[in-house]
């Protein structure tokens, strides 16, 4: 509500009811024996089926469940109404014309009404690509438009279809705020209020922007920049502004979008709504699948494709600089017979320990890879050719000292090493590993357990073997 000034039922009530309109995700409601009462419009805008022809449904959950997951989902619908604990998982739907979506369900109990049984509630979420929200808020600027005349028919039954709304508003997971034009908040849901740290009870409408900025400023994690980017979107009046990522000093990770509210006859701008959504888990799995994408699973080392990724890198920049890149390729004597003795379990555990005794000897800035089997690769910038000699012997040494102790025998292993040094071996990466790999077969044939250093002139096309 807005300082000073009353705002009309309907005007409150045609905003709430455009909110629920314009959100992304699915909202609905299933009596004791687990048929649908109810249904949010945006299933229309997903699936492309209305809500009265799922109202209509005689199982609804056939109609746009995928089939492999229908009896998974009911499933746990019978559970939640069971033992009455949350269920969240996700499953796939299908569209009208064909396409599959993957969506994350959320299943509550809902406490049942006096002389009624306890039923269900259904959130649900697009998580294979959620649409953009300039849509949305579009059509609540429509629906806040139209609102006005129907005056008449909302007053007649305003209140209880405002408080509907309101509760449907709070079941959604998206944070809602609309601020007004003197800087007041008009209107929060409760996951506002979860995302930004209040309490569940806590009442902001009639509150100024400094409340919730001095809020802001105890929980975000840069909240400078964060008050940066809201006094831009304000001065760039932007009909709806990008979303921008940011952090909470407790680690999550959020994100907003927002767009100007127009009312009137004139068409002047009203307040300006935001919406917030919690990425945290999503960014998790981003970076995870990042992870696996470029390490190697059993030892947790860089893998081969980060490897080449990094080498070039690194000779792009030693070359911009005029500086220098070492590379030190080494494999493992004896580790085939341990392997063939003990089983590949046992060698697995040989690389394990390699990766983390190896780890223990190089130096912050320098990286190291597994590019295969019992192959590895270290990648030294601003190398000297004495440190890097150096670091050879103490990296034979170390493994050299591993002990690993398989049916009451004890075993190890030694390592080959071939060095190679960027400008004066190589001008160009495969001929680096190609010099590297040369000197490490010398390294085997002089006998094993030694580095060597390449005595190739630079050369710029020559295949090596890594990669």
């Amino acid at each position: 509500m807005k300082w000073g000034r009353k705002v009309s039922q309907p005007d409150e009530l045609g905003f709430l009811r455009e909110l629920m309109d314009g959100v992304h995700g699915i909202e609905a409601s299933f009596d004791a024996d687990q048929r649908l009462s109810w249904i949010s419009p945006s299933i229309e805008r997903l699936t492309g089926c209305t809500p009265a022809e799922c109202l209509a449904a005689a199982d609804v959950i056939a109609l746009l469940v995928h089939e492999s997951d229908r009896d998974y989902c009911r499933r746990m619908a019978a559970q939640v109404l069971e033992n009455g604990l949350p269920q969240d998982f996700e499953l796939r739907l299908v569209a009208r014309d064909g396409r599959v979506l993957w969506v994350a369900m959320h299943w509550r109990r809902r406490r049942p009404h006096k002389g009624s049984r306890a039923g269900l509630r259904l959130s649900a979420e697009d998580i294979q690509a959620r649409k953009e929200t300039e849509y949305t808020l579009l059509e609540t600027v429509a629906e806040l438009r139209r609102a006005q005349a129907l005056r008449e028919h909302y007053l007649l039954r305003s209140n209880d279809e405002r408080q509907r709304l309101a509760a449907l508003l709070n079941l959604i997971r998206l944070g809602i705020l609309f601020i007004d034009q003197d800087r007041r908040v008009l209107y929060h849901n409760r996951a506002m209020l979860e995302i930004w740290g209040y309490a569940p009870d806590s009442q902001l409408v009639g509150s100024r922007e400094a409340v919730l900025k001095d809020q802001a400023a105890r929980v975000l994690a840069d909240a400078d920049a964060y008050f940066d980017h809201i006094d831009a979107v304000v001065r760039a009046r932007d009909a709806v502004s990008e979303e921008y990522e940011f952090a909470f000093a407790d680690g999550r990770i959020v994100t907003d979008r927002s767009a100007v509210v127009h009312g009137g006859d004139q068409g002047q701008g009203i307040g300006r709504v935001w919406i917030y959504e919690d990425v945290t888990e999503a960014r998790r799995i981003s970076r995870r699948l990042v992870e696996l994408a470029e390490r190697d699973e059993l030892t947790g080392l860089y893998n081969r494709r980060r490897f080449h990724e990094e080498l070039e890198r690194m000779l792009a920049d030693a070359a911009r600089r005029g500086s220098a890149v070492g590379l030190l390729a080494f494999d493992l004597d004896g580790f085939k017979p341990i392997n063939d003795a003990f089983g590949h379990q046992a060698g697995d555990e040989v690389l394990v320990g390699l990766a983390q005794g190896v780890g223990r000897i190089v130096r912050r800035n320098e990286m190291l890879f597994r590019v295969g089997g019992d192959e590895f690769a270290l990648l030294v910038p601003d190398a000297e050719a004495e440190g890097l000699l150096e670091l050879a012997h103490r990296l034979v040494e170390g493994v050299a000292a591993l002990r690993f102790c398989f049916e009451g025998q004890e075993v190890g292993v030694t390592a080959s090493v071939g060095i190679a040094r960027f400008p004066d071996n190589a001008l160009g990466g495969e001929a680096l590993v190609a010099a590297a790999d040369e000197a490490l077969y010398r390294s085997k044939g002089d006998g094993r357990n030694r580095a060597t250093v390449s005595a190739r002139p630079p050369q710029g096309g020559a295949t090596g073997r890594i990669g």
